[in-house]
């Protein structure tokens, strides 16, 4: 399937869907930065792009022919961090059904976090792929089930065009693993260390975590072990000299994206697109999932 990857970011849903053997034919981003940064990661090409302009974006995306669109609008509004609230960002999950009902390709897969399956965005980005023809499978997948070290929840809304709702959701749960993984399960002794620190959104909160359990959620910011980090009860150890921060590319690894990956721009800017990015292993395992139902034939329509 030839695949468009939108909001596409470094490119961890383009590298996940790659490695699935789907054909990312192209991708667009409006931040400057994230597009540099994808070129020197892929051979397709990559436009900085304003996606709001539906018209004009639905003029551009369909010389590609896509078989597939793929794609996670910025989700910052929707975020489990700080307050539940729909802002100006929300609308680009509109903008993104606007272009799938447009362009209609067979499949489409959106991701977000896990509260935006519950907005006003994508209860009326809904409605607008029903009406175009679509079955829906949505689901809110942790990560750490998903060959992901990490407790990651994102939701993934998949459309295939007459197709009944929910036709993906018995392949996705036969794939997901019975225990969750581990940051010593997928890298190792790699990092040098046992435990490590990241810092809580307060204090009531634990800021020391084991590699013998999944990481919490890489976010957009890291920082060092305060003075004032005055330890929790859940820590599995006491803070010490010997424990430290994650370093961005280690938490790059956490997101799964591979050793030899390229990245391009300030620290700042980079904890930023890590934090953002879609985790490669989930995205390979939401395509592994789309490549089982299209191999086991089961994409005649059924409505």
């Amino acid at each position: 399937m030839r695949v468009v990857d939108l909001f596409a970011g470094a490119g961890g849903l383009s590298l996940g869907f790659s490695k699935s053997d789907f054909e990312v034919v192209a991708a667009y981003d409006f931040w400057n930065l994230a597009v540099e940064c994808y070129q020197k990661n892929f051979n397709h090409p990559v436009f900085e792009f304003n996606l709001m302009d539906v018209p004009k974006a639905v003029d551009h995306i369909s010389q590609w022919k896509p078989d597939m669109i793929i794609g996670g609008p910025p989700c910052q509004d929707f975020s489990d961090a700080g307050k539940r609230t729909e802002g100006h960002r929300a609308s680009l999950t509109m903008s993104f059904a606007n272009i799938i009902s447009s362009i209609r390709p067979k499949w489409f897969v959106m991701e977000n976090v896990g509260p935006a399956m519950k907005s006003s965005a994508f209860t009326g980005a809904q409605k607008i792929f029903k009406k175009a023809g679509y079955g829906l499978s949505n689901k809110v997948l942790n990560a750490s089930l998903c060959g992901v070290p990490q407790k990651r929840r994102r939701f993934f809304c998949v459309g295939l065009l007459g197709a009944r709702d929910n036709f993906l959701d018995s392949i996705i749960e036969e794939g997901l693993s019975k225990e969750p993984m581990t940051v010593r399960d997928y890298i190792g002794k790699e990092f040098g260390i046992k435990y490590y620190y990241r810092h809580p959104r307060n204090y009531n909160r634990r800021g020391i975590f084991s590699i013998d359990e999944p990481a919490p959620t890489v976010r957009g910011v890291n920082r060092p072990v305060p003075k004032g980090y005055p330890g929790h009860h859940g820590d599995p150890v006491r803070v010490s000299s010997k424990i430290r921060a994650l370093t961005t590319l280690e938490r790059a690894r956490l997101q799964t994206f591979p050793e030899k990956f390229i990245w391009v721009g300030s620290k700042t800017n980079l904890e930023q697109m890590i934090g953002n990015a879609v985790p490669v292993k989930l995205a390979e395992f939401v395509a592994r999932s789309i490549k089982t139902y299209s191999d086991n034939g089961c994409c005649e329509k059924v409505v």
